[in-house]
């Protein structure tokens, strides 16, 4: 039968492997290639020119492009990811901090500790003490 579609058990389980196998490969190109598009942008040490210069030669060859950075620029990519998530993530805790107490605000386990340092220190007696924690509490 000429012409008619191809069955299931027209196409080797084999064949099967070998087309997920690059299908799995050229993701992990295109992954690649944005990464360590990514980092040349990241870069603080590069130039205007050095960037432009690195992303020419990654755009126009490709694989080879990205394979010289690798090994040109490859160890120090770790670092900068690294440091970009530290920044992430103290913005994003300092985000949480804001948002939870509030800018300027302090809570009531602060207040009481702040003024049981006051008496400790004897600037206010037991009396004003305990005149302020009623205060802090309710």
């Amino acid at each position: 039968m000429s012409g008619s579609l191809p069955l299931a058990y027209d196409y080797p389980l084999l064949g099967a492997f070998w087309t997920i196998l690059w299908i799995l490969l050229w993701v992990l190109w295109v992954i690649l290639l944005f990464r360590v598009i990514g980092d040349i942008f990241r870069d603080d040490t590069l130039s205007g020119w050095a960037k432009a210069g690195w992303l020419l030669f990654t755009i126009l060859l490709p694989f080879l492009g990205v394979f010289v950075y690798v090994l040109a620029r490859g160890r120090s990519m770790g670092t900068r990811e690294r440091r970009h998530m530290q920044v992430q993530q103290q913005a994003f805790d300092q985000y949480i901090r804001d948002t939870a107490g509030g800018t300027g605000q302090r809570s009531a386990a602060d207040e009481l500790m702040k003024l049981s340092e006051v008496r400790a220190r004897g600037d206010i007696s037991e009396e004003e003490f305990q005149r302020a924690k009623e205060k802090i509490l309710h």
